[in-house]
C-alpha cells in the first residue's frame, strides 16, 4: 500500500476526499463497460450485439441499492515474481509478492433507492476496505455524521518498513489517536471535515481533482471515439450461466488514439493528470490485449485483464487484475468508535505526520 494511499485515511482529511468516494463508488462499477458498450462504428454486427449485452449488463447495476466492487490479482505469489523480473536483491521478496498476489480492494455503496436514481441524502452507507492475506490492511466509512476508519499499524509497518510509534509515547488527552495506533475503530465528525475545508477550493472540481459535466461529457466522448475505433468485441460462449465477452485491442494503438483524442482537452483537465509523452507511447507494448466482461443473471459480475499480456517474455506468467461486482458488505458505523478530533489527523501530531510515520 503506497504512502499516499495510507496517507488518505490518516492524513488531512478533506472535503474532495469524501467527494472522490462517493463519485468513484457510483461511478467506476459501469465506466468501463458502458464506455465498450459504444461500438457503433466498429462496423460489425457482432460488435454491436456484443456492446449491447455489456451496456445492458452496466445498467443492471444502477438498478441495485447495494453493489461493491473489489479490485485485486488473481494470480499466485511466483506468476508475480516473474512478471517483476530481477534477479537476487533486485528480485521481488516472496513476502511481498505474497502480499499483492492476495491483496484487494474493496468499495462499497448502500442506498435508500435505486443507485442509478440516488442523490446524496440517499446514500445511508458508503466504504472502503483494503485487504491483504491476513486480515484488514484499512478500512474506511462513511455513516451518518461521521467519518470512520482504522489502521493495523502493524501489518502496515511490516510492508513499509518503518517503526509503528507507541501509543504510549502520544501526550496526554491524545487517547483517540492512541486507540488509531492500536488499530481499533476512531471517527471524525464530518461537519468539522466540511468546515476545515471550507473556501479551500472544495467547491471547485478541477482544483480538487474533479471534473465538471461538461469536460466529463468530452472526456468521456473522445474515450468512446478511442474505443469504437480500434476496440473489437465478441462473444465467447457461456459457461455455467455465465456469459463471457471479450473486448481485444493493440494497446499501442489504442493508447496513442486515445491521448491523440484527449490532447485538446489537456488544458480543461485538472493540474497534475500528466501526458504520456510521443517515446513513452512509442515504446508501449504493441501486443493484442484482451478484456474479458463476465455477465451473471443479466448483470456485470467481473472485468478482468492478464497484467502478464503486456510484459516481454512472460508468456508463463498469468497475472489477472479482476474487478467483481457483488453486494455490499457491512458499512454500516461500527460500535465503540472513538472520536478523535481532526486536527489531531490533519497534521497537528508529531507521531501522525511525515516525519515519524514514513510519508503518512
Amino acid at each position: 500500500m503506497p504512502p499516499t494511499a495510507a496517507g488518505s485515511l490518516i492524513g488531512p482529511l478533506r472535503e474532495s476526499d469524501i467527494s472522490a468516494i462517493r463519485t468513484t463508488t457510483l461511478t467506476a462499477a459501469g465506466c468501463a463497460a458502458l464506455l465498450l458498450a459504444t461500438t457503433s462504428a466498429c462496423g460489425t454486427v457482432e460488435n454491436l450485439t456484443a456492446g449491447q449485452k455489456i451496456d445492458k449488463a452496466a445498467d443492471r447495476l444502477g438498478e441495485q441499492k447495494s453493489l461493491s466492487f473489489e479490485l485485486g490479482l488473481d494470480a499466485k505469489p511466483d506468476a508475480l515474481m516473474e512478471l517483476a523480473g530481477g534477479q537476487g536483491d533486485e528480485a521481488m521478496p516472496p513476502t511481498i509478492a505474497k502480499t499483492f498476489a492476495g491483496a484487494h480492494v474493496t468499495f462499497s455503496v448502500r442506498s435508500k433507492k435505486p443507485l442509478s436514481e440516488s442523490g446524496e441524502k440517499d446514500f445511508v452507507g458508503m466504504g472502503m476496505k483494503v485487504s491483504v492475506p491476513g486480515g484488514t490492511l484499512a478500512e474506511y466509512r462513511l455513516a451518518g455524521d461521521f467519518v470512520y476508519f482504522r489502521l493495523d499499524m502493524q501489518k502496515t509497518s511490516e510492508l513499509m518498513g518503518f517503526p509503528v510509534p507507541s501509543p504510549k509515547d502520544l501526550p496526554k488527552g491524545e487517547e483517540g489517536l492512541a486507540k488509531a495506533l492500536e488499530g481499533e475503530w476512531v471517527k471524525v465528525d464530518l461537519s468539522d471535515v466540511r468546515k476545515n475545508t471550507s473556501g479551500k477550493g472544495s467547491n471547485d472540481s478541477k482544483d480538487s481533482g474533479g471534473l465538471d459535466e461538461k469536460t466529463q461529457r468530452k472526456v468521456l466522448k473522445a474515450l468512446r471515439g478511442a474505443i469504437a475505433d480500434d476496440v473489437t468485441l465478441r462473444s465467447a460462449g457461456t459457461e455455467d450461466g455465465t456469459e463471457h465477452i471479450v473486448a481485444k485491442a493493440s494497446f499501442r494503438e489504442l493508447l496513442t488514439d486515445l491521448f491523440d483524442k484527449l490532447g485538446p482537452l489537456k488544458d480543461e483537465l485538472p493540474p497534475g493528470a500528466g501526458f504520456p509523452t510521443a517515446k513513452d507511447l512509442k515504446d508501449a507494448p504493441a501486443k493484442k490485449v484482451a478484456v474479458d466482461f463476465s455477465i451473471t443473471n443479466g448483470a456485470l459480475s467481473k472485468i478482468s485483464f492478464d497484467l502478464a499480456a503486456l510484459a516481454d517474455g512472460k508468456k508463463g506468467a498469468k497475472v489477472p487484475l479482476v474487478l467483481k461486482f457483488g453486494k455490499a458488505g457491512d458499512i454500516s458505523a461500527p460500535s465503540g468508535a472513538t472520536e478523535v478530533p481532526l486536527g489531531e489527523l490533519a497534521g497537528g501530531n508529531p507521531f501522525m505526520s511525515g516525519a515519524a510515520m514514513g510519508g503518512f
